[in-house]
């Protein structure tokens, strides 16, 4: 299998769950709740992936690396990507933090899942929708009408599609096929119309192979944009371990500093880290270099890792007023919650 049927939309898969997988999970690996274990004089903290290892990542792969978290007294531990979603893992205290994305947060807090957003690796979005560069009958998303999106599961694709399509004029009908990892070779053959990529990974292992790829951005056709990578931890590990939560993200943001400051040598040490995973090490300079180079990643002084207000009251309201959010018993809320209570930036160095 190729890496573009390995590497899917990783945000948006949202997995199945159940109690067998998560046991499973835990006995794979994961630390817990305040504190972790000592080693030596490191305390243990673990992070869980939401997909297969990538440039979504590297901030954490490279404070590992270069010794950042072991400055300040951590020892890390990744758990690998399974069936259960980081969001669970986090919230049943079997992982510290995991990766997750905007949506996803707000899927499992509304559940009621302790899960809280505290750390934004990337100040914009990463999502686009894409279709094979061959077309010529594709110009703008009102020519999606009628036409096969690959999807992924997610149910907030369909919506966001709908919104684009139909505010480029068009009525926004279109026939979904969730086909998961192997969405991208639909559509590269011409099975399929078009898909949302991860724009800084696939689009660039797309043009790697010669199968280039053109998109639109949502965002450029009113909808809101959105985090499509957050860091995520419980309120009861920050209550917990607060001191210990602050100097665990003030070094992941210098480790993705780095990444923003020297993208070719970040890629490497991510490289380094999972070598038997990534084995297209110009793949990942290229996918490192482009959120360097465009401005996604969020460095910037004196507002590092953090979450915009906005993001979340305009994209949170996106999902709310499309009935996309449920409470614990599977109904549809019926009042809009308050996005103040799905992040904080509380945690993150001055």
């Amino acid at each position: 299998m190729n890496r573009s049927a390995q590497l899917t939309r990783r945000g948006l898969l949202t997995a199945a769950l159940s109690v067998t997988a998560l046991a499973a999970s835990a006995c794979a690996g994961s630390s817990s709740s305040s504190g972790g274990s000592p080693d030596g004089d490191l305390t243990e903290i673990s992070v869980a992936l939401s997909w297969t290892a990538n440039t979504d990542y590297t901030g954490v792969f490279v404070a590992d690396q270069l010794g950042y978290y072991e400055k300040q007294g951590i020892k890390l531990k990744v758990i690998p990507y399974s069936s259960t979603s980081p969001e669970t893992l986090i919230a049943h205290d079997k992982a510290d933090f995991g990766f997750s994305y905007q949506a996803g947060v707000a899927y499992a807090r509304a559940a009621g899942q302790d899960v809280l957003s505290v750390y934004a690796p990337n100040r914009k979005g990463t999502y686009g929708i894409a279709y094979s560069a061959e077309r010529t009958d594709i110009t703008s998303p009102k020519d999606l009408d009628g036409k096969i999106y690959a999807g992924f599961g997610s149910p907030d694709e369909g919506p966001l599609l709908k919104y684009v399509i139909q505010h480029d004029g068009g009525k926004g009908d279109f026939r979904t096929v969730t086909l998961d990892t192997s969405a991208y070779q639909a559509v590269y053959s011409g099975q399929a119309d078009f898909t949302i990529p991860v724009l800084t990974w696939e689009g660039v292992e797309a043009e790697r192979q010669g199968k280039a790829l053109k998109s639109f951005a949502p965002t450029d056709y009113g909808f809101p944009d959105q985090y499509s990578v957050l860091l995520a931890s419980s309120q009861k590990y920050l209550d917990a371990n607060s001191d210990l939560a602050k100097k665990f993200l003030a070094a992941t943001a210098d480790g993705y500093a780095y990444a923003a400051s020297d993208p070719e040598k970040a890629a490497d040490l991510l490289v380094k880290a999972n070598s038997t995973q990534l084995t297209d090490a110009e793949l990942v300079r290229a996918s490192q270099k482009l959120l360097a180079d465009d401005g996604y990643l969020n460095t910037e002084k004196g507002s590092v890792g953090a979450q915009d207000e906005k993001f979340w009251d305009d994209y949170g309201s996106f999902l709310y007023d499309n009935g996309l959010l449920t409470d614990a018993d599977g109904k549809k809320l019926t009042a809009e919650p308050d996005w103040t209570t799905y992040y904080t930036n509380d945690y993150l160095p001055n």
